[in-house]
């Protein structure tokens, strides 16, 4: 089978047990009583926090918790021991906004290192709606690096399990004692805008308009995302 149809396998299960629809009210009640959805994550997962921000046929109220050091740009290996140091992000999120009719969404396929679990808590702090993307095929076998012992499931409010085995790669070969192709971001992207679309549709159904971005690139866009900026420029920075 190859990496794609294993792919599509895997997105085919998740759309036949996901919780997305019914999170999604919770998160469209939040956002039309004035919230945002805040991302975070580390190494690889931040660029899934990156993902839903500014994005063409996307919800405007969207912004990333960008800890660069958290990173990959600033020293990949080095990102990995800081997600890994208890207490690294406090001085960062002591600088955001969170409130509580907001959202944080956290990324973190394994759930066990501090970074993401102090977001999370952090988030819980502030008496937001916190949701972690993670796979839980981790939690009988890889224990927390939290001093709490608490993983990222246990803190959060919901979970949207991607259901990735343990290690990511989805391949192995003969005489290979490593396996290959990871499908962690791939999934947990197509998880993240199946809530985004999700969301939107509960505005729908709701009778009211969801603030979404057209795409830069089609002629009339630039008034509408204008519109869409100065909605939420207090509070976001594009």
């Amino acid at each position: 089978m190859s990496y794609l149809s294993k792919v599509t396998q895997h997105l085919k299960e998740l759309d036949e047990c996901s919780e997305v629809h019914e999170v999604s009210r919770q998160v469209a009640e939040r956002l039309m009583d004035g919230g945002i959805i805040h991302l975070f994550g580390c190494g690889h997962s931040s660029l899934l926090a990156q993902d839903a921000y500014y994005r063409a046929g996307g919800l405007a109220p969207v912004r990333p918790i960008l800890i660069e050091p958290l990173m990959l740009h600033q020293g990949a290996f080095q990102s990995t021991w800081n997600e890994r140091t208890e207490g690294f992000v406090y001085p960062y999120l002591a600088k955001e906004d969170i409130r509580e009719e907001d959202i944080v969404i956290v990324f973190s396929t394994s759930g066990r290192n501090p970074a993401p679990i102090d977001v999370a808590l952090f988030g819980k702090a502030q008496k937001a709606m916190v949701i972690s993307v993670q796979s839980l095929e981790y939690n009988s076998s890889q224990s927390s690096k939290h001093p709490s012992g608490k993983r990222l499931e246990s803190v959060v409010d919901v979970v949207l399990d991607t259901k990735v085995p343990v290690g990511d790669a989805v391949e192995k070969r003969e005489g290979m004692d490593t396996s290959f192709s990871p499908i962690s971001s791939v999934v947990g992207t197509a998880l993240l805008h199946e809530l985004m679309t999700n969301v939107i549709e509960a505005f729908w159904e709701a009778g009211k308009v969801a603030p979404v971005f057209k795409s830069g690139n089609v002629d009339g866009a630039d008034q509408h995302n204008r519109a869409m900026i100065e909605q939420y420029k207090d509070r976001i920075t594009f």
